[in-house]
């Protein structure tokens, strides 16, 4: 059984921003554009309080669902070397080995649940900051007399004097310090 790239690519997605803003910037970035003005999502999901909760939180429940099916992939394991030692003596009518595949499709399908939970929850809880920080960016925007709002993943090098998303993580993190979450059940009309 695969126990969970889910949980290397939970931490990682929200975390992805990060390697990318520090990059090499220039000596001379450029004049800045009135009214255009830069966000960059990622980094604010990577440095916020409320995006590390989410990334601390998502890494507690990983474990707990690796916890949760190490025990059905050891006693698989385990049956399945009886079975392969005992040939065909251990099963004769292969009543043994049905039971085996019945139990490792009900793990896999158990891990399925488990694996689309935990991305539900995640999208969950970036709705959540995404939620809290829609007003924050709002207000910047009008603030700062952006005419223009660009993402940064679609911005190679900007000025930084035009990047907003310092503020908006102040902001955040003061409306939003911390995320606390339990995994969430998927609803039956997303499972679909």
């Amino acid at each position: 059984m695969k126990l969970f790239a889910i949980g290397a690519f939970a931490l990682a997605s929200l975390a992805a921003g990060s390697a990318a803003a520090q990059a090499a910037a220039p000596t001379n970035p450029g004049p800045v554009l009135p009214g255009v003005c830069v966000f960059h999502n990622e980094r604010l999901l990577a440095q916020s309080t409320a995006g590390q909760s989410v990334q601390a939180g998502m890494q507690r429940l990983v474990t707990e669902v690796q916890g949760e099916l190490a025990p059905y992939g050891a006693s698989l394991q385990t049956e399945a070397q009886a079975l392969q030692q005992g040939g065909q003596a251990a099963d004769p009518d292969g009543s043994r080995m049905r039971a085996w595949q019945a139990r490792a499709q009900e793990a896999q399908q158990l891990e399925q649940r488990r694996q689309a939970e935990l991305q539900y929850t995640q999208q969950m809880q970036v709705r959540t900051i995404a939620q809290s920080a829609d007003p924050i960016l709002v207000a910047v925007y009008q603030e700062r007399g952006c005419g223009l709002l660009l993402d940064r993943s679609a911005v190679y090098i900007s000025n930084p004097a035009m990047d907003v998303t310092d503020i908006v993580i102040q902001r955040l993190n003061t409306a939003l310090p911390s995320i606390s979450f339990n995994r969430l059940e998927v609803p039956a009309q997303q499972q679909q």
